[in-house]
C-alpha cells in the first residue's frame, strides 16, 4: 500500500492556516481488511487535518466524513475488479473524500425507500455530503464526495 500526504512548509507561521491542502492516498487490493484500513487512513488524515490545518470538526462532521468514506469504499471493494485508490484532500474549509476505481460502471442512484432491501449506500452518501460527482475516467470511475466545514 502506498500512502502519500504533503504538509505545510516549515516556513509558514502558525497563526494562520496553511493555503495548500493535505492530501493522503492509499491503495487497496480488496483484501479482507481493507475497509477497516481506509477508515484507519481517513482517521489519520481528519486528525491532521484538525492539528496541521487548524480545521474545526465536529463529531458530527467527523462521523459523516468517515461513514462516507467506509461506503465509497465499501461499494469500490463490491463492485470494481481490481485495485482502488482512496484519495483524501483537505483544508481548514472543506474535505473532499474521492474513490477510483476500475469498473466505468456508474452508481445507481435510488429514490429514498425504507422497504428496500440494499442499495442505501450512495443514497446515505448523497444525503451526508455538500456535493457528490461520478464520473468515468481513463482507469474506470471516479467518485468524489465534497463536504464544506463551518468555522
Amino acid at each position: 500500500m502506498n500512502e502519500q500526504a504533503i504538509s505545510r512548509p516549515d516556513d509558514s507561521p502558525m497563526s494562520r492556516p496553511p493555503t495548500e491542502t493535505l492530501h493522503a492516498a492509499e491503495v487497496f487490493d480488496g483484501e479482507p481488511g481493507c475497509i477497516s484500513l481506509a477508515r484507519s487512513l481517513a482517521d489519520r488524515f481528519l486528525a491532521r487535518l484538525v492539528s496541521e490545518w487548524t480545521a474545526v470538526l465536529g463529531t458530527h462532521t467527523r462521523n459523516d466524513l468517515m461513514l462516507a468514506v467506509s461506503e465509497l469504499v465499501t461499494n469500490a471493494d463490491r463492485y470494481s475488479h481490481g485495485p482502488y485508490l482512496l484519495e483524501l484532500e483537505g483544508t481548514a474549509e472543506r474535505i473532499s473524500v474521492t474513490v477510483y476505481d476500475s469498473s466505468s460502471a456508474l452508481p445507481v442512484f435510488y429514490s429514498p425507500d425504507p422497504s428496500r432491501l440494499g442499495g442505501h449506500g450512495m443514497e446515505i452518501v448523497v444525503a451526508l455530503c455538500d456535493r457528490l460527482t461520478a464520473e468515468r475516467v481513463p482507469v474506470g470511475k471516479r467518485i468524489r464526495a465534497e463536504f464544506t466545514l463551518s468555522s
